[in-house]
């Protein structure tokens, strides 16, 4: 399964956030700048996660956003299951396929993404956040 660009971005939110000290706050212009996109498609990410309570957004002059609950309480499966569109791995009714009745590959195919995502259920946004490997990451954003 490969995840979109919109997934993709909504995690780099979520780790920038998490690696941030949870009183201080963080722009969209400032997110948008520090992973070279635009800040219209991170409006779009970040509205989504606030919609979903993920993130937390708070208006006015010096307002920005943090994240919505622990990082520990946000997990990874739930990032995707609301950032991607649809996860199912193939379609074969849309242009029905004439080897659907005796084809194995979308049970398999299937069987795999319910595994995947299983395992990715396991974890959350602090385990993304570590410890040594973001101290780096986390001098620039200070």
């Amino acid at each position: 399964m490969q995840l979109t660009k919109h997934t993709d971005y909504a995690f780099r939110v979520l780790i920038y956030l998490a690696m941030k000290p949870s009183e201080e706050l963080a722009t969209i212009q400032e997110i948008a700048e520090y992973f070279d996109i635009s800040r219209s498609h991170m409006m779009k990410i970040v509205q989504k996660l606030a919609n979903a309570g993920f993130v937390q957004s708070i208006r006015g002059k010096q307002g920005g956003i943090k994240l919505g609950k622990p990082s520990e309480d946000i997990n990874l499966r739930s990032i995707i299951e609301l950032m991607e569109s649809t996860l199912k791995p193939v379609d074969c009714t849309t242009q029905p396929c004439r080897l659907n009745p005796g084809c194995g590959l979308k049970t398999i195919l299937f069987t795999g993404q319910r595994q995947y995502m299983e395992y990715i259920g396991q974890y959350t946004v602090s385990d993304l956040v570590n410890q040594n490997n973001g101290t780096a990451i986390k001098d620039q954003l200070l």
